[in-house]
């Protein structure tokens, strides 16, 4: 058993005990808290058994203002991985909603306190969730780090600038089409207020566009471009054929999603003092070219009797939003992974997602492929919809696999489909929906050339809209010297 050594850290101690009786038991866990330089506070929980293990969680993005350490949302998985041996471990971040800027360095300021606190682990997996997978996959780039291996699920793993851009093409057509020729602020964001006009406006005309065939039609071409999921409830997803269906869960999906993504909007913002979305140059035609759904779209714009490439050509000539320059160098630097991972990575994902589309699995592949770290990479899937909706028992077998992976130093077939559900279903944990698959092309990655104003990955097309809000950031970040980014 691993002995608990306390080296002057100032950390508080509570024992998880069982219920008194005759003869006192020993505690199952010790729970360690404390609270790092910036203001970010941390705790973990060590069970008494402990196998040397630590996972070191990252929690997704939570707008505030309540910012604690634990998350209810992983306890349960907390406790199957202690009940196992392994010692839990995660913090707040100095800050709640888009936490990028510190949420790495917070989480290894939490390693180390950890280590001082207790000892230091034989072995420690970063383990995240949402933006909290991406926090993961950005540890798993950073040298001498402390940690040996990362479990990214539902990770924002296109990165921040990705995330800005791809919500910014589904708004924009949605916007362009159902609200034509009103001013509508579509970015810059600084506070709710300014989103929730927004957002206000798109819900009212999503939901009177779904009445028609045209507007039904345009609903799914604004889903497509934003990598709206076409499975919205139910054991399995529609017929490849059923369009009807799919366009169905589309809207449902966006009445849910639109709220959201409008509205922590700001959150980013902030952050970043200035917003890093752009669209102009971007030619939607070319981008739903590329789209696994443009079939549907086009099905559904023929039984409308609606010309497609007229409005495709009115997204794109009304196309003339820019980024913050210094708002896309601090979001390059804090929130895009390069793929230049130093060490095994393995990644999970639901096959509907909203908040983070499984299309960012694809996305995410290449640039690691392109950065040369391919192998450390193995990518799971499981058949259900929904953001982060993981059982306990596929988080356990994620961990289990790539301690795995780490004891072994290959990968084997430890993180094929058949193996993480036969690991899964035998934890006693519920059930577990590993299947194989391969995700569709991201569409909406593209570069901006910042000495032309240009933007480049879907055409060149400069049209003139109105009505776009656009701030002007202040950051503190890096570019690469040539003025221009890519959205990764």
């Amino acid at each position: 058993m691993r002995r608990l050594t306390f080296l002057g850290v100032a950390v508080s101690l509570a024992l998880a005990a069982a219920p008194a009786t005759a003869t006192a038991a020993e505690p199952s866990a010790a729970e360690l808290t404390g609270t790092l330089p910036n203001g970010a506070t941390w705790t973990a929980q060590v069970p008494q058994d402990w196998n040397g293990t630590l996972v070191l969680y990252s929690h997704g993005f939570r707008p505030g203002p309540d910012n604690p350490a634990e998350d209810p949302g992983f306890a349960s998985t907390t406790s199957a991985l202690t009940d196992r041996g392994y010692a839990v471990a995660a913090s707040s971040y100095a800050t709640p909603g888009w936490a990028l800027g510190t949420a790495v360095q917070d989480q290894l300021d939490t390693l180390a306190a950890f280590s001082s606190a207790a000892s230091e682990p034989d072995r420690t997996i970063a383990f995240g969730t949402s933006m909290g997978g991406l926090v993961s996959s950005l540890i798993a780039e950073t040298p001498d780090s402390g940690v040996d291996g990362a479990v990214s699920t539902c990770g924002l793993l296109g990165g921040g600038i990705n995330l800005n851009n791809y919500q910014l093409d589904g708004i924009h057509a949605l916007a362009e089409l159902l609200l034509p020729g009103v001013e509508l602020q579509l970015t810059g964001f600084r506070t709710g207020e300014e989103a929730g006009v927004t957002i206000n406006a798109l819900m009212g005309a999503v939901q009177q566009a779904q009445t028609t065939p045209e507007g039904r039609a345009r609903l799914a071409l604004a889903a497509a471009l934003m990598n709206t999921p076409t499975w919205f409830s139910g054991d399995s997803e529609p017929d490849r054929r059923d369009y009807a269906a799919q366009q169905e869960a589309q809207y449902n999906w966006l009445l849910q999603t639109i709220p959201f993504v409008v509205g922590s909007r700001s959150s980013i913002v902030n952050a970043a003092d200035g917003d890093s979305g752009w669209n102009e140059g971007v030619d939607y035609r070319s981008l739903l070219g590329d789209s696994a759904q443009q079939q549907q779209v086009k099905a559904l714009y023929r039984g409308a009797g609606l010309d497609l490439r007229e409005d495709l050509q009115t997204i794109t000539s009304t196309a003339d939003i820019t980024p913050d320059p210094e708002a896309l160098e601090w979001m390059e630097r804090t929130s895009t992974p390069h793929g230049e991972l130093l060490m095994p990575v393995l990644t999970m994902h639901t096959l509907a997602d909203i908040l983070a589309p499984v299309q960012y699995m694809e996305e995410y592949e290449e640039t690691v492929r392109e950065a040369g770290a391919g192998t450390l990479l193995r990518q799971s899937y499981i058949e259900r919809t929904g953001h982060c909706s993981f059982t306990d028992a596929e988080r356990v077998a994620a961990v289990l696999a790539m301690d795995q992976r780490l004891d072994t130093g290959r990968w084997g077939n430890v993180a094929e489909a058949g193996q993480l559900d036969r690991i899964a279903e035998s934890l006693g944990l519920g059930e577990a929906d590993f299947i194989r698959y391969r995700p569709a092309e991201f569409v909406n990655d593209r570069e901006y050339a910042e000495d032309s104003g240009d933007g480049h990955g879907h055409g060149d097309g400069h049209g003139h809209g109105k009505g776009h809000g656009k701030g002007h950031g202040h950051g503190d970040g890096h570019g690469d010297g040539h003025g221009h980014w890519r959205g990764r």
